[in-house]
């Protein structure tokens, strides 16, 4: 393949980790195992901006049994950073009240637990009836603070990963796969 050829982010791109294929697959397995879990009740999906969007909305149409979708933007790594600050900050709170709600947190990806521990601590203290976690990738060798996870979509190795959702300087969120970064 030429220069000219090659896709603008394969010069960022060490390799795929996660291809399109086992996305489909796992959150597909993912939606159904909601949908039975949640079968008598229902559910008020919280997607965390700006990463878990792709992840959601591809839940979300394999989730079989009636939910509703509400958003937060949170941030903990400053711009362009590839580690959390320590500092976690909401930039955008909820629309609906969560009082009494069956509430599944949506999250991209769980690296140092600290911002997942800081919305999940903020979100109990709305009263939902019940509050879990989905996130799409896990990064347990990297966590520093213990977070309950419900659903996981693939246990991943400590590298820094880019596409579908996840950003690489605010970049490469639409890629249908996600791929570790160069260094």
């Amino acid at each position: 393949m030429t220069a000219q050829k090659r896709p603008r982010y394969a010069a960022k791109l060490e390799r795929v980790l996660v291809d399109e294929a086992a996305l489909a697959a796992r959150v597909s397995q993912l939606g159904e195992q909601i949908s039975a879990d949640y079968q008598e009740r229902e559910l008020l999906l919280i997607c965390i901006l700006r990463g878990g969007v792709i992840f959601l909305t591809d839940l979300m149409r394999h989730i079989s049994i009636p939910h509703a979708i509400d958003f937060m933007a949170v941030e903990s790594y400053g711009s362009g950073a590839r580690q959390s600050t320590g500092t976690v900050k909401i930039t955008m709170d909820l629309r609906i009240d969560i009082k009494d709600r069956n509430v599944l947190l949506v999250e991209d990806i769980v690296d140092s637990g600290r911002t997942l521990s800081h919305v999940l601590d903020l979100l109990s203290t709305r009263s939902p009836e019940s509050l879990s976690v989905c996130c799409l990738l896990d990064k347990k060798a990297r966590r520093e603070v213990g977070v309950p996870i419900d659903y996981t979509g693939f246990e991943i190795p400590d590298e820094y990963v880019f596409g579908y959702g996840l950003d690489l300087d605010e970049l490469w969120r639409n890629l249908p796969f996600v791929g570790v970064a160069k260094d």
